[in-house]
């Protein structure tokens, strides 16, 4: 019988550690294009706007995704202001959430201290820990999911007096989740649920038409009530725009997000480390579990290959899309360390050198970026790096202390000397998740803000430079939504400002800024001979047209 004190003391101690993990430092560095400016900005444009219906980008109607998330960072940014903070704190809360709903999943399942193994083996995990203090719409969009699902085991067990309200929590999730992402959330629901029911034979439960139809009204009515307001606004056309867009990311290859065939497998193996590793050894038979116990292990590992094998198939390869194998494989891997804790299984040494071998590919890579960077006039010198861009990049005058290599060190050395020297494997374990944890929030807080200002800080420093101005500002040649939000655009009192082709070449009211990649600089100075370039900095060329300069086009 679980001490119902002691679980409550162990839920607070999961929120506060949680909070500490995932809410501090997390306004430290600007938002990464694209996705979490794109977010961020649709909801600045809401509040700008006041317009909380539309989902916007650049005050026109952006059909790309539904609007839950953004109404929630508006939430955020009326509270804090709108700044990088305020982009990123519901996904720090939602960490908070997901940690407390996995820890009492785990609980009843099996036991609190299986509870609290998959607390740790989420939040010690590299990418799902990541997650948890960006601005992106995946977390919450795969806890809907991933609740849906669970919801759905609860009425295939029979748990509870009321089978149905299972049902419809379980649609109300799914149809969040619609209201989140769009709807890939059914879809992954639909997949999961159809191969779980042709591998258990339970069809005639499932196939009752007051199920059906529960379940279909309730995704329905939440998943579709945003859609249905779009409708009777009059903006059908947004619905059609919304389809299309969702049936082109299935089929063809997004921009600039191609990848391998098995880029998924490798984002999976490398980024959810250390816990991917142990959940290889969970995908056997193990016969001293209960049904409960049987069930949902099989929904995990259904849950698993549907989004792995769905996302593998989609031409565009994205680390966002695998995002939700996240639930599946730390309950997995959270699994087999729970039997290796209880003496059920062994350590085995293939995952102890398996283990060995990711830590020292991981570490050496932040080890390397050091050494890049303090020897970079020689890489740049030997003609290694064949794009413009990357080497404008890398000559961007970044403080380095000369001992953010030690990271690296640190989970090398964590990981080997916790298998080496430590006698049993609970030790081996906590010693490899601590080194991983560590290894994770000191990257975050010292690796990722020296990456931004390589990658996009010129940019992004310009465009807060001009925000002072009463300027136009866009970008040629790559696509990015920081002119937007960095650059604090208002709703224009000029219609023609929304119009790039205006903006480039015609009579304009303002000054005008335009952005690009210097492999792009040669072409606009030749197609737009009015605009003077004024700056060059680290891979970005800036581009400045004035009223004066009509003239010259």
């Amino acid at each position: 019988m679980i001490d119902k004190q002691k679980d409550k003391y162990i839920q607070f101690i999961i929120a506060l550690i949680a909070a500490l993990l995932f809410i501090p430092f997390i306004g430290n560095v600007h938002l990464f294009d694209w996705d979490e400016i794109n977010f961020a900005e649709s909801a600045r444009e809401m509040i700008v706007s006041g317009d909380y219906l539309n989902v916007q980008i650049n005050f026109i109607p952006f059909w790309e995704k539904p609007p839950l998330f953004i109404w929630i960072q508006v939430l955020s940014m009326k509270v804090f202001g709108i700044n990088e903070f305020a982009a990123r704190f519901p996904n720090a809360i939602i960490g908070i959430v997901t940690l407390l709903i996995i820890y009492n999943i785990g609980k009843r399942i099996y036991n609190i201290k299986f509870g609290v193994i998959w607390v740790v083996v989420y939040a010690a995990s590299i990418l799902p820990h990541f997650y948890f203090k960006s601005g992106i719409i995946d977390p919450l969009f795969n806890l809907f999911i991933f609740l849906g699902i669970y919801y759905f085991s609860l009425f295939d067990n029979k748990e509870g007096s009321k089978p149905l309200l299972n049902v419809i929590l379980s649609a109300t999730f799914i149809g969040l989740g619609i209201l989140t992402k769009g709807p890939v959330a059914f879809l992954l629901f639909f997949l999961t649920a159809l191969i779980y029911l042709i591998a258990s034979k339970s069809y005639k439960k499932f196939l009752q038409l007051k199920v059906i139809l529960v379940y279909a009204i309730t995704v329905a009515f939440v998943g579709g009530f945003w859609f249905i307001l779009q409708i009777l606004s009059g903006n059908f056309n947004i619905i059609v725009d919304f389809i299309e867009y969702q049936i082109h990311l299935f089929s063809e290859e997004g921009a600039g997000h191609g990848g391998f065939f098995l880029y998924h497998f490798v984002v999976l193996f490398i980024g959810v480390f250390p816990a991917s590793i142990f959940a290889l050894k969970s995908f056997r038979k193990y016969n001293e579990e209960s049904s409960e116990q049987k069930s949902f292990k099989r929904w995990m590992i259904i849950l698993f290959w549907v989004v792995l094998i769905l996302f593998t198939i989609v031409s565009t390869k994205i680390v966002h899309y695998s995002s939700m194998c996240y639930f599946p494989l730390t309950f997995l891997a959270s699994y087999i360390i729970f039997k290796i804790i209880e003496h059920k299984q062994k350590f085995d040494l293939w995952m102890q050198i398996t283990t060995g071998f990711l830590a020292i590919i991981l570490g050496s890579t932040v080890i390397a970026l050091q050494y890049i960077v303090k020897y970079k006039d020689i890489i740049i010198a030997s003609d290694l790096i064949k794009d413009d861009f990357a080497v404008g990049n890398l000559q961007a005058n970044v403080y380095w202390s000369g001992y953010e290599f030690l990271i690296g060190v640190m989970l090398i050395i964590g990981v080997i000397s916790s298998i080496i020297f430590f006698k049993t494997a609970k030790k081996q374990i906590i010693g490899i998740f601590l080194s991983s944890l560590l290894f994770t929030i000191l990257s975050m807080i010292i690796i990722v803000p020296r990456i931004e200002q390589y990658s996009q800080n010129a940019a992004i420093g310009f465009f807060k430079e001009i925000a002072k101005e009463d300027c136009y500002t866009d970008t040629y040649g790559y696509k990015s939504y920081a002119n937007y939000f960095y650059f604090n655009k208002q709703i224009p009192e000029n219609p023609n400002a929304l119009n790039k082709n205006w903006l480039l070449k015609g009579d304009i009211d303002k000054t005008v800024y335009i952005v690009c990649k210097n492999t792009a600089a040669k072409n606009f100075e030749k197609e737009y001979p009015a605009f003077t370039k004024i700056e060059e900095k680290n891979g970005f060329v800036f581009f400045k047209r004035g009223k004066e300069l009509n003239k010259k086009n």
